[in-house]
C-alpha cells in the first residue's frame, strides 16, 4: 500500500506525459490494439468498470521512479472507471486508480526488439500484471519464440500458457488469433473469444448476422404462408374432386333409370 505521505508527493497525470513519444514502426501496433478496444466497447457497453488503453503511459511505483512509465501497446484494467471523473485519461497512474494495475497487457514485437521477452516481462511481473501477451507474427523465428505467447503470473513468476484461444477466467474473456477482413484486406488479427472458444463477433459481423437472421425469419414466414396456401388449395381441389365423383355417380345412376335423390331417401329411411 502507498502511504499517504508518499501519495501526496506523487505527480498527477495532468502533469505527466501521456506516452514516451516513441513512434511505432508498423501500423499494426496501433491497429490491432484498437480493434480489441472497439470490440470491448461493443461487448461491454453496459459495463462501466473497465478501461482499455492503447499506447498509453502506465505510471507505477515499482520502478526506478514514478515519473518513468511503461507504455504497453495495449492494456486492460478492471474495477476502474471507463471515464476517469467523467473525462478521458491522458495517462494511467496506479496511485490515481486505487492501486489497480492492468490485469492484461499486450506487447507487439516490432523491427527493433524492445525487451518484450526479458526487461518488460520482469517489469510487468513486478507490477503484478496477471496476463502478459507477446504477439510476434513477423519476427518470432528471429527471436526464437512463438508468434503468440501468453504468460500468466503464478507466485510472482510468469508461466507460459498452452492453448489458443486461451480463456482468462479472471478477465471473463479469451484471447486468440483470427484471420479476417479489415478495411477490405485479409490479415491476421487478435480478437476476443468466449468461454466455449467461439470468437466474439465484431459489431459489423453482428449486424450482418442480425440482418441475415431477419431475412431467414421473413423467408420462413413466407414459406409457412405458401405452405398454408398450398394446403388450402389441396383441400379445395380434394373437395372439388369429391363433388365431381358424386356428380358422375348421380349421372350413372340416372342413366340406369335410378333417381339418386329417391335412393338416398330410401337409405335414410332404412327401407
Amino acid at each position: 500500500m502507498i502511504s499517504k505521505l508518499l501519495l501526496q508527493n506523487l505527480p498527477s497525470t495532468a502533469d505527466l506525459p501521456c506516452s514516451d513519444d516513441t513512434p511505432v514502426d508498423n501500423e499494426d501496433q496501433n491497429l490491432l490494439p484498437n480493434l480489441l478496444l472497439l470490440s470491448l466497447i461493443y461487448l461491454w457497453s453496459a459495463r462501466m468498470d473497465w478501461y482499455f488503453g492503447v499506447d498509453m503511459a502506465v505510471y507505477h511505483t515499482t520502478g526506478v521512479s514514478p515519473k518513468v512509465p511503461v507504455v504497453p501497446d495495449g492494456f486492460l484494467s478492471l474495477g476502474v472507471e471507463r471515464k476517469k471523473g467523467g473525462k478521458s485519461r491522458r495517462s494511467y497512474a496506479t496511485w490515481e486508480e486505487n492501486e489497480v494495475v492492468p490485469i492484461f497487457v499486450l506487447e507487439m514485437v516490432s523491427h527493433r526488439p524492445g525487451g518484450e521477452y526479458d526487461e518488460k516481462l520482469q517489469l510487468y511481473a513486478e507490477l503484478g500484471v496477471l496476463y502478459y501477451l507477446i504477439y510476434n507474427p513477423e519476427f518470432w523465428q528471429r527471436d526464437r519464440h512463438q508468434p503468440f505467447e501468453l504468460y500468466k503470473l503464478e507466485n510472482g513468476v510468469y508461466q507460459l500458457q498452452i492453448g489458443e484461444p486461451y480463456w482468462m477466467p479472471e478477465v471473463g474473456l479469451g484471447i486468440g488469433r483470427y484471420r479476417g477482413m479489415v478495411g477490405g484486406l485479409s490479415q491476421e488479427i487478435l480478437t476476443w473469444f468466449d468461454a466455449a472458444g467461439d470468437r466474439e463477433l465484431s459489431p459489423e459481423e453482428r449486424e450482418r448476422q442480425r440482418t441475415e437472421q431477419e431475412r431467414q425469419a421473413k423467408e420462413q414466414e413466407r414459406l409457412a404462408k405458401e405452405q398454408e396456401r398450398q394446403a388450402k388449395e389441396q383441400e379445395r381441389l380434394a373437395k372439388e374432386q369429391a363433388q365431381q365423383r358424386v356428380e358422375r355417380l348421380e349421372e350413372m345412376l340416372r342413366s340406369q333409370g335410378i333417381d339418386p335423390d329417391r335412393l338416398l331417401d330410401a337409405v335414410d329411411s332404412g327401407d
